[in-house]
């Protein structure tokens, strides 16, 4: 892939973690209170169920409990740990938490895929921890204790999940949609019965309510994630985890803008910090290289 054509689908690919950033005011305005797993199944589980409705293609042989893998990292224990942290802590910093991740997939991506870690991947993380530390520790919200436990959860469950999906691609034959299909209807399968043991379900909805959950289902499931998967395909699973920084930046401003939540500059510092770190991932000379490595044993 060239570099232009690379940044392309960067760009592209980096749409996704933008609308994710939205989940924590739409959760913090719009959704039942303190109903994480109902939040978390309402969004994925009818989303896949259309998808799967559409498609009309279903996992068979090892992608049964592939599926069912990627379907619990990328989707069922995500979003609830990502809820969890949402309902928990301020917007910005749950998704700037949560931003650790790329450190993690720098380790599992070498020992997984057998992607080289250069000095330039290890640079970027420690700019990505930097930004992380200006943007979290110089907020004036306190930090609760479980809402920093899901969000580091949270971040190690997509760590995972991306480099699995780069290390086991999508099978011959099944389209990015149905692909999509298989996961967000297996992660909100695994949630389901935890929703309607836990939590059970709300004895009132209201309309606000019920814009938020459409909100979650179109835009933040189906059209994200078909994005998203399409990204780590195409990318090197080191660039694409970078982009998901770009969830905590929209939170960032969001809350700032629509709750009155503060950004000092020392925030604003830890953005620009946070971008360079993903420009220093994206542009690598061995990007490529991994790129066409990883088509070799994508389809398996």
């Amino acid at each position: 892939m060239t570099s232009g054509r690379q940044l392309l689908t960067a760009g592209v690919t980096a749409l996704a973690p933008a609308i994710w950033g939205s989940t924590y005011l739409v959760t913090t305005e719009w959704l039942p209170p303190d109903r994480p797993l109902l939040a978390a199944t309402v969004r994925t589980l009818p989303a896949g169920l259309i998808l799967l409705t559409f498609a009309r293609t279903l996992p068979t042989g090892i992608w049964l409990w592939r599926a069912l893998v990627l379907g619990t990292l990328n989707i069922g224990a995500f979003n609830f740990l990502l809820f969890v942290a949402a309902y928990r802590l301020p917007g910005g910093v749950a998704a700037m938490i949560m931003a650790v991740q790329p450190m993690l997939v720098l380790v599992l991506a070498a020992l997984l895929i057998g992607d080289r870690i250069r000095y330039a991947h290890v640079a970027a993380c420690v700019l990505g921890a930097a930004g992380v530390v200006l943007l979290v520790f110089k907020g004036t919200a306190a930090l609760d204790f479980v809402g920093v436990a899901a969000a580091l959860a949270g971040a190690a469950g997509m760590a995972a999940g991306i480099t699995l999906t780069k290390l086991w691609g999508r099978p011959d034959g099944v389209g990015l949609l149905p692909f999509t299909g298989w996961q967000l209807a297996a992660g909100g399968l695994v949630l389901s019965p935890f929703t309607l043991l836990i939590e059970g379900l709300p004895s009132t909805v209201s309309g606000t309510n019920i814009i938020g959950f459409g909100y979650l289902m179109s835009l933040g499931a189906v059209v994200s994630y078909a994005i998203w998967f399409r990204g780590i395909e195409r990318l090197p699973a080191l660039a694409v985890s970078f982009l998901a920084l770009g969830s905590p930046i929209v939170a960032t401003l969001l809350g700032y803008l629509f709750l009155r939540q503060a950004l000092s500059i020392p925030q604003l510092a830890g953005t620009l910090v946070i971008i360079g770190a993903v420009l220093l991932a994206q542009f690598q000379p061995a990007a490529p290289t991994l790129a066409s490595d990883s088509t070799t044993g994508k389809k398996k």
